[in-house]
């Protein structure tokens, strides 16, 4: 699932008819899907994208053109695992693709 607004303010929705039909759902940033009941994301870690945000901020403000910035990408990516509602929806995951997650919710 993309993060956007119509399905972030939708996202109670979505978790609910993803685990009454047994849907594995992926979505793109852990906060808030994966922390208000989704099963798992995988996407870039934004308090690291926030961090160089900012530093491309201050460089701009210290007199850098912003032409001159180079484009950056996100250098992180965080998969987040919901085990709660795993169970609840009974998908099972395996053990080897849980030791892989930045963090898992129980």
């Amino acid at each position: 699932m993309v993060a956007d607004s119509l399905t972030t303010l939708n996202r109670k929705r979505v978790f609910d008819y993803a685990g009454a039909h047994h849907i594995p759902a992926l979505y793109e940033y852990d906060i808030p899907n994966v922390y208000d009941g989704g099963l798992m994301s995988y996407g870039p870690d934004l308090k690291e994208s926030m961090e160089r945000a900012a530093g491309l901020t201050a460089r701009i403000l210290g007199g850098a053109r912003p032409a001159d910035l180079p484009f950056e990408e996100p250098t992180h990516y965080k998969l987040v695992i919901n085990l709660k509602t795993a169970k609840a929806t009974g998908i099972e995951l395996p053990m080897n693709f849980l030791a892989l997650a930045n963090e898992v919710i129980e």
